[in-house]
């Protein structure tokens, strides 16, 4: 129960649904988890939830937009803690709409967030990594990312863009010893699936094979494997968790 003992993980967008879950779970692995979000007072909440269950916690309110917020954060988590082991980018807006009536405002929002923060925070971590000669990065992409989807062209181009962001880092760093990988999530359950109407569930149940949605702590699990030394021979790969729904 202690992978990640003494390991300094930063995971983005972690006040909630899949990063505040793969947060816990790798404090509950040992590791200090350093929670990245803009909303202070829910990242703040789950920080001390973790602390309170004998973890070990920081935070940093930060727009991951922000290029020059992202590196006063990372340098501070850096001087702070001596060390930065992993990234996960896990921070991700949605703003959907058929291309024909999307506002250029909500193309970039969605591109700044999701795209842009991991292009600012990967940047930012790189130095301390390579330092060390050891590092693991993973971005949260998405099923639609790899598939498509109506409405969501915004989305899921940054989906897209965070997968071949992954590939092309890691043969940049892979010789100073560090991967960089992705993790595409499926349907996965939360407030907006449970608010879905009986008959819209069942339609996307009947696009995945094994017949149910997914689960925060199935996107956590295969974000800790990536993070653990069970994967350091696996770079520049994208792991599918979506019971199917796409092969």
């Amino acid at each position: 129960m202690n992978r990640f003992a003494g390991r300094v993980s930063i995971v983005t967008g972690a006040s909630q649904g899949i990063g505040e879950t793969i947060a816990r779970d790798l404090a509950a692995e040992g590791a200090l988890a350093v929670l990245v979000d803009v909303q202070k007072d829910k990242l703040e909440a789950v920080a001390a939830s973790i602390v309170a269950a004998g973890g070990r916690a920081d935070t940093r309110v930060v727009d991951v937009g922000d290029t020059a917020a992202v590196e006063s954060a990372v340098a501070s988590v850096a001087a702070a803690h001596g060390r930065i082991d992993h990234l996960v980018n896990n921070a991700g807006i949605t703003r959907d709409g058929l291309l024909m009536r999307m506002k250029e405002e909500d193309w970039d929002a969605v591109l700044r967030v999701n795209l842009k923060g991991t292009y600012s925070f990967s940047k930012a971590v790189l130095r301390t990594m390579i330092a060390a000669k050891y590092g693991r990065i993973v971005n949260i992409a998405s099923v639609v990312g790899l598939m498509g989807s109506a409405g969501q062209t915004n989305y899921s181009a940054s989906k897209a863009a965070v997968i071949a962001f992954a590939k092309s880092l890691a043969r940049e760093v892979g010789s100073r010893g560090i991967t960089v990988n992705a993790v595409a999530p499926g349907f996965i359950v939360s407030a907006m699936t449970d608010a879905l109407p009986a008959d819209v569930q069942k339609a996307y149940l009947d696009l995945i094979p094994l017949k149910k949605f997914g689960l925060p702590k199935d996107v956590s699990s295969a974000v800790q494997f990536l993070l653990s030394d069970d994967a350091a021979y696996i770079t520049g790969q994208v792991v599918g968790v979506n019971g199917g729904m796409y092969m």
